[in-house]
């Protein structure tokens, strides 16, 4: 697929690096010449330096026969001009754009062929703020990950001393709960392990396990002490995604907001009907103190500034709060956060690839999410065809030539949840999820499940 990247900032290089890896024609469009010339020294690809929205830039570019625009310069307007004029002089397909102001998902109807002609648009902010809430209604995971409209989640947590099913075989911790989940993947000492029956949970592992909505709190139970629902909640920045974060919960929360901005701190104020709004520096000790700090749950820092953020997570941390979350968005600071004190790191960069890269995947990939940093994935595949067009249709998950560091976590069949035991028969319009260990392997996952008319078993 030829594809055009618009901005070589952190989201456009790794999603560029992505692409390329996949064996992509890709092109990237940015005005900053020395980030082009670092990106082109490192991966094989087309650069250009111009401006991302001029005609002839993107004539320049390939913009006659690309198959997709993906536009995620950090200018929303640059971003929506240049899917327009994508689309009104070179007729392209496939038009994505990364759009960070809330204010045009407020009128929904202006995007389509007749106004704005983004076929997809990414909010970021929108993205960060449901991650965040679904580790806020799930106490102790590290992330939760919707598939399949919700019915399954895959969550990441660390199992801890005091966990029924800790130094326990997996065989053993599904007979005793006899409850349907599967675990999918371990990472002990940051080296991956793919599961069988007879692998022990050991304290200190990352724990990747599969199961529906219903069954999580009592999975996670069962690998360390249950945490109590969060109750209090404190946000550090009012931007866009603290306000977000703010409207999504203050109606189940108690919510408190530190913000910097007096402007922005009064413009919160206005918008938020609940919430305690406070005007100050997250990192006053002072102020932390007379709010309580220490009866706080959850103290997740939004602000733009991610030294600030980290900075103020290991304060409040310090101070007594249950769990603190950061919102990073440079990748080098990732390393430093994992050996912190910081509970969670949430990338907005890794949560807009993802939502990007099943447009641009082969076959009927509904989701994707990227996973450690970009080298594992979950993906959710719609298998089609029958037994004499598929390699997987009519076929026990145990026939099925799955690539190495690949596992079947779930199928979702007609609104039913089905774990993904071994002698499980993959049916038409099943949407399957895999766990990918090494993201390498999605083009063999696609072929895999590619229909092919000359294929007979």
């Amino acid at each position: 697929m030829k594809i055009i990247i618009l901005g070589g900032n952190q989201v456009g290089g790794t999603l560029a690096e992505n692409l390329v890896n996949e064996q992509h024609d890709v092109t990237v469009v940015d005005t900053d010449q020395e980030k082009l010339t670092r990106l082109q020294a490192r991966l094989d690809l087309n650069t250009l330096c111009g401006s991302a929205s001029y005609p002839s830039v993107l004539k320049q570019a390939g913009a006659d026969d690309a198959d997709m625009l993906i536009a995620v310069t950090n200018n929303d307007e640059v971003n929506l001009v240049a899917c327009q004029v994508a689309y009104s002089l070179f007729h392209l397909p496939t038009k994505i754009a990364r759009i960070r102001s809330p204010e045009y998902f407020k009128f929904p109807n202006l995007f389509g062929k007749d106004d704005l002609p983004v076929d997809v648009f990414i909010s970021p902010e929108q993205l960060v703020t449901r991650y965040i809430e679904r580790l806020i209604e799930h106490p102790g995971a590290l992330q939760v990950l919707d598939f399949a409209d919700g019915k399954v989640k895959l969550v990441a947590i660390r199992p801890f001393f005091g966990g029924p099913l800790v130094g326990k075989t997996i065989e053993k911790c599904r007979e005793e709960l006899n409850i349907e989940f599967r675990v999918v993947a371990i990472y002990r000492r940051n080296q991956a392990i793919l599961p069988e029956g007879d692998t022990v949970i050991e304290i200190g592992d990352e724990l990747f396990f599969i199961t529906a909505e219903k069954n999580i709190k009592k999975v996670m139970g069962a690998l360390r002490r249950l945490d109590q629902p969060y109750k209090r909640i404190m946000l550090a920045g009012a931007g866009n995604v603290g306000s977000s974060l703010v409207k999504a919960l203050e109606h189940r929360y108690e919510v408190k907001v530190i913000e910097a901005d007096p402007i922005k701190a009064e413009q919160i104020a206005v918008e938020a009907s609940r919430a305690t709004i406070l005007q100050g520096d997250v990192s006053d000790r002072e102020l932390l103190f007379n709010e309580n700090i220490e009866k706080t749950d959850v103290f997740c820092a939004v602000t733009d500034d991610d030294e600030a953020n980290i900075m103020s997570c290991m304060l409040a941390k310090n101070l007594g709060v249950r769990t603190v979350m950061a919102l990073i968005k440079r990748t080098i600071y990732v390393d430093l956060i994992e050996s912190s004190s910081i509970d969670v790191a949430i990338s907005p960069q890794q949560a807009t690839i993802s939502s990007i890269l099943k447009y641009v995947r082969r076959g009927d990939i509904i989701n994707v999410h990227s996973l450690r940093r970009g080298a594992a994935e979950a993906i959710e595949i719609v298998a089609h065809g029958d037994e004499g067009t598929s390699r997987v249709i009519g076929r026990a998950i145990k026939d099925i030539k799955l690539p190495q560091g690949v596992m079947i976590g779930a199928i979702v069949r007609d609104d039913k949840v089905l774990m993904g035991r071994k002698e499980l028969l993959i049916e038409p319009e099943d949407r399957v999820i895999l766990f990918l260990v090494d993201r390498k392997k999605v083009r063999d996952i696609e072929k895999l499940f590619q229909v092919s008319i000359g294929f007979f078993g």
